[in-house]
């Protein structure tokens, strides 16, 4: 078996990935992997944009108060105070690699960027390219990728799963990450790492729902890992639904951003109905865990697959300067936002819980780091504010550069690791089986730890996905690796995750809502999950 040496694995390619990256080549080597290609991530579909104080009549304590408000009392205030101050700083190295922010002459920011609000902000601070923020983003950041020293990267290649050595049995060091073992799917080759340090940037899990607008390669290969090799893991319950995928049979996971309700698209039934103010006196503008519930309450009681958003009172003009990119995609599916309301269903979109780590990346595996959406920082709480990600994901893979570059590194050379031990293992014959179980979890998820939770459901839904857990496993033994099979394996994991910290939750807070349990303590307590590594390779 292969196996090659670097100071630094980064695993992910988005935001924090990049970010961590950039700034690690400048200190030693790094080697960074992503499953599909470079600008294959959750950045790259990101519409909204990045939040930020710069505006003129915006402040720290605003920002702060804005994402307390939303994390529904589970915040770590000081993480938080930590990320919104270093906003500015780090979103100036951003503007400098070149992303083309959009800018206004009637900008409330001295520099002339156009804010723009979005649900749950008092204030405009959110810059954004346009309606296609990730893909600028991440169009920038690949090339600086690609032209950043001491930095190599390899595409179309999958974590497995961390070598610590507690799986090396060494039982008089502590348990800490030496390595990893990797999959190319381009050449079904399995082959290892052996590095110091372990980053973890691998975005969400919206896969392990039916219904998502995350793409494809957002199967919770971070945090399943993580949890395998015997990390803290931290309120997987809190997953967010966004509140407005368009609802269109040929229309794959679109979202209809939040910056359109924040320009003044107001939510209204099929029949073209306001009833937000029903349910929350911010109307259109309220966190997205009170939307999409008021969303999935309306569609229950009028019994309508779909609920709309309004913005024809901004006209043909307006909607194609501010959002080109969304206006064309309705057009390709015979919605014309000037003059048509927008039909929308929830989606799994966000997972607010993670691998327990500080700003800086630090989890309590020692050798191992998450930052992004794999990570649970304290920062989200119980609800995501809009827009608070990239900042997150911005912040976060800067101060993780910046921490691992100023301390000293342990040597791992004296560690050998194990060849992949393939066994018995044979090719597969009944692909149709994966395909079968992949539709049975994330079907079972939609239905009974959706957007409204009860112990019944969870209870049923737990037993169901440990049987098909112990099946996956069983067929992850028995033949050779495969990315599917990889992948159903770590959302497996992850649905187990979430349904067992829902079910610790004995109150509705944020993103976790529960017919059994509808009041809030008054005290709000993380979820931790922590599972000793598995014994079997």
């Amino acid at each position: 078996m292969r196996t090659i040496d670097c100071d630094y694995l980064v695993v992910g390619s988005g935001l924090a990935g990049s970010m961590a990256a950039i700034g690690l080549a400048e200190h030693g080597r790094v080697l960074m992997v992503t499953k599909r290609t470079l600008d294959e991530c959750n950045t790259n579909y990101a519409q909204g944009g990045i939040s930020c104080v710069m505006g003129v009549d915006d402040s720290f304590e605003r920002h702060m108060a804005d994402t307390l408000d939303a994390g529904a009392g589970l915040c770590n205030e000081a993480i938080v105070r930590r990320i919104v101050e270093a906003g500015p700083k780090w979103m100036r190295l951003l503007i400098d690699m070149g992303v083309p922010f959009s800018k206004s002459d009637d900008s409330a920011c001295a520099e002339g960027f156009d804010l723009t609000r979005e649900g749950g902000h008092t204030r405009r601070r959110i810059l954004h390219a346009g309606d296609i923020t990730g893909r600028e983003v991440e169009r920038t950041l690949v090339a600086k990728l690609r032209a950043t020293k001491r930095l190599h990267v390899c595409e179309n290649t999958l974590l497995i799963d961390l070598v610590t050595t507690r799986f090396l049995h060494e039982p008089t060091e502590e348990n800490r990450v030496v390595g990893a073992y990797l999959l190319s799917t381009e050449t079904g080759e399995i082959w290892a790492v052996r590095t110091g340090a372990v980053i973890l940037a691998t975005g969400g899990c919206g896969k392990v729902y039916q219904y998502t607008c995350n793409p494809d390669v957002a199967t919770g290969d971070g945090v399943a890992v993580a949890w395998r090799a015997g990390a803290e893991i931290r309120n997987m319950e809190m997953v967010q639904f966004h509140p407005t995928c368009l609802y269109h049979p040929k229309a794959k996971r679109f979202l209809i951003s939040e910056a359109v309700r924040g320009e003044g698209a107001e939510l209204v039934t099929r029949d073209g109905e306001p009833f937000m103010q029903k349910y929350d006196p911010r109307g259109s503008l309220a966190p997205r865990d009170i939307v999409a519930r008021a969303i999935d309450s309306e569609m229950k009681k009028r019994g309508d697959a779909y609920c709309c958003l309004d913005i024809r009172h901004k006209g043909e003009a307006y909607l194609k300067d501010r959002f080109p990119g969304i206006y064309a995609k309705c057009l390709e599916f015979g919605i014309d936002m000037a003059k048509d309301l927008i039909p929308i269903v929830p989606a799994a979109h966000y997972c607010c819980g993670g691998i327990a780590a500080e700003v800086n990346g630090k989890t309590t595996l020692p050798g191992l780091y998450a930052i992004g959406e794999c990570a649970c920082t304290g920062l989200h709480g119980a609800n995501r504010l809009a827009s608070n990600s990239l900042l997150e994901a911005l912040v976060c893979g800067c101060e993780c550069a910046k921490a691992l570059c100023s301390a000293p590194m342990p040597s791992v050379q004296h560690v050998t690791v194990p060849d992949w031990v393939y066994g018995h293992a044979v090719p597969t014959d009944e692909a149709v089986l994966v395909a079968h179980n992949w539709q049975e979890l994330r079907t079972c998820m939609w239905d009974y730890v959706g957007i409204v939770r009860t112990n019944k459901r969870l209870h049923r839904a737990l037993r169901r996905v440990r049987n098909l857990r112990e099946e996956i496993n069983s067929y992850y033994f028995d033949y050779l690796v495969t990315a599917d099979v990889l992948e159903l394996r770590n959302i497996a994991d992850v649905a187990e995750m979430i349904i067992t910290a829902a079910m610790e939750r004995h109150e509705s807070r944020g993103l976790h809502y529960s017919l059994d349990y509808p009041e809030r303590l008054r005290i709000g307590k993380d979820t931790r999950l922590v599972r000793s590594p598995e014994k079997e390779w």
